[in-house]
């Protein structure tokens, strides 16, 4: 039988998780009070039973006998219970920006709390869980379509996961550099289709911008430079234990340039599957909408 336990923090995707397992046949439950897990548990793996596949969410929800789940763990070792934790990370300004979005509370910042206080303490009473995990995903820059990807290769295909998740991200140095970003690379070096009249309204996903950027000897040489630095960083990263990583390459206006060497850059490393990778596009139509206004 696979049981998998799923926690992590409250707003990083734990419910959403659960529902995809359940579409891959897990028989899920959420929120099972704590005491009860070693219970349900050995029911599940009762000889006969027809569940071969289950999933159980657990979180801070759990109130005071939360403290109680790593007596549980240690229970369940004993049994000899295998189990696999899957544990859903996300930054502290996503978390933020969530919670806002959906004018909900965090379940430790009570009526009227701060946010961020809820997710700090969240935080230090989930980290024995964080360093247990067998699969930790940070679904910061993820869409739900890249975490249902995720969860198949793990839990359906049964491939290694190496827990590493990569986003490449196009920017504009005019509206900032990204705040998460691990890396930066400054792509404003390399001649710019934005003075070409007819490629002006187009982007770096139109083959006619694509092919003026890459029509050049710096840009391919930029390009072989930069696909063997990342190369030789992914699996240290991955060895380093590390979760996410974010690649901002940044041009002027973030249209042309940087969205070009953008894509070029997920194509020629989105093969490998030790790491998850997605490419995204921050201001890609921003030019057009600040001329609107």
């Amino acid at each position: 039988m696979r049981f998998v336990i799923v926690t992590g923090m409250s707003g990083a995707g734990k419910s959403t998780a659960l529902k995809m397992l359940e579409d891959m046949g897990y028989f899920c439950v959420d929120n099972l009070p704590v005491p009860l897990i070693p219970k349900m548990a050995d029911l599940w793996r009762v000889s006969g039973t027809e569940i071969n596949k289950a999933a159980l969410g657990v979180d801070i929800r759990s109130g005071e006998t939360f403290k109680e789940l790593k007596h549980v763990l240690e229970e369940l070792d004993d049994m000899g219970m295998k189990y696999e934790i899957l544990y859903l990370e996300s930054s502290d300004n996503v978390l933020v920006k969530r919670y806002k979005e959906t004018r909900r509370f965090h379940p430790l910042s009570g009526n009227g709390g701060r946010v961020d206080e809820g997710i700090q303490r969240e935080r230090s009473k989930v980290a024995f869980l964080k360093e247990r995990a067998d699969y930790l995903i940070d679904t910061s820059h993820m869409l739900t379509r890249e975490l249902k990807a995720e969860l198949t290769k793990i839990f359906v295909q049964n491939k290694e996961y190496k827990n590493l998740y990569i986003s490449v991200l196009s920017f504009g140095f005019k509206y900032g550099i990204p705040a998460d970003a691990d890396l930066v690379f400054d792509v404003r070096f390399l001649p710019n289709p934005y003075y070409i009249d007819e490629l002006r309204p187009m982007s770096g996903n139109d083959e006619p911008v694509r092919r003026y950027v890459m029509d050049n000897e710096k840009t391919v040489c930029f390009l072989e430079k930069l696909v063997d630095m990342v190369e030789f960083l992914i699996p240290n990263y991955v060895q380093e234990g590390k979760t996410q990583l974010v690649i901002g390459i940044g041009c002027t206006g973030g249209k042309h340039r940087s969205v070009t060497l953008a894509n070029e850059l997920y194509d020629a490393i989105k093969g490998n599957e030790d790491y998850g990778i997605r490419v995204e596009h921050r201001d890609i139509g921003k030019d057009a909408i600040t001329k609107e206004k």
